[in-house]
């Protein structure tokens, strides 16, 4: 299974972050719909997958939620929903009345200021998605992996999933300080939480000076989140299309087939698959 990619209709105009003017988003300035996402999995010998949103719109939700109806490719949704609101209780009651919807994210990586998920949504959202059966998607940078450390002992009976885990900054000289917020932080909500990480994303953190050392710089990474998450806390995602502002899904499920076989079956099994199925509670 594929635990984080993503499909979009460009002409629904509710992608603010990608600007088909600029051309270093041009291997992603495109549609990609349902077909294109199955042909990839299909590449890579893959069931199904989860499908994140890509747009901070109850529309793009809906959009979402009617592409999985019937669809035997999309095990779940993970949708947004603003959480500032009042009635966000009703909204995700209206939205989980899809079979489809597994959870909800806020694009966090891209909300001032950092402690925004302590201070500012509404606070009846938590218990809602837990009335709702639905899992907290973190789209976290390293800054804010104090504040989800802090939510997550607050609500420690809501699932969360920290996204391309929390984003390390590869590309960094030795001496930025986010890596050591990145080490500290991830290091803490896996042994202070029950929270779980997607191996995701991670290749489109590397410039591309650094792709050709991808191998050196990442099994490092993912060899430090094994060990302090464990296989039944991780779980693989492709992070497509975004993706291939990086590179090639082949390519990156080459690259993780690689580091995956050094594990013993079990671990492996459950980092392709048994981890996201159970998480957001999903057929294997």
């Amino acid at each position: 299974m594929d635990a984080h990619c993503h499909i979009w209709a460009l002409d629904r105009g509710d992608y603010g972050w990608l600007d088909r003017s600029n051309p270093a988003f041009g291997p992603i300035a495109q549609d990609f719909g349902v077909r294109d996402l199955s042909e990839r999995l299909d590449q890579a010998q893959i069931g199904r997958a989860i499908v994140v949103q890509a747009a901070p719109t109850l529309a793009e939700t809906h959009w979402l939620l009617a592409q999985a109806r019937g669809c035997k490719t999309i095990a779940g949704i993970v949708g947004w929903a603003d959480l500032t609101q009042p009635d966000i209780g009703a909204t995700l009651r209206t939205l989980a009345g899809h079979p489809a919807l597994r959870g909800i994210r806020p694009m966090l990586q891209d909300i001032t200021p950092d402690d925004w998920l302590l201070t500012a949504p509404h606070s009846g959202w938590v218990q809602a998605m837990q009335d709702n059966d639905l899992r907290f998607d973190a789209l976290v940078l390293p800054q804010h992996l104090d504040t989800l450390l802090r939510f997550c002992a607050r609500h420690p009976d809501l699932p969360v999933v920290i996204d391309h885990a929390a984003k390390p900054a590869l590309s960094a000289p030795r001496d930025d300080p986010r890596h050591g917020l990145w080490r500290e932080g991830m290091m803490r909500l896996a042994r202070d939480t029950g929270a779980c990480c997607k191996l995701s994303g991670l290749l489109t953190e590397l410039a591309p000076a650094d792709l050709p050392k991808a191998r050196d710089i990442l099994f490092p990474v993912m060899d430090a989140l094994l060990d302090w998450f464990g296989p039944a806390r991780l779980m693989w995602g492709s992070d497509w299309p975004v993706l291939r502002l990086a590179g090639s899904y082949r390519g990156w499920h080459a690259l993780f087939a690689t580091w995956l076989a050094q594990l013993p079956d079990a671990d492996r099994a459950q980092i392709t698959g048994q981890t996201a199925a159970r998480f957001f509670g999903v057929q294997p």
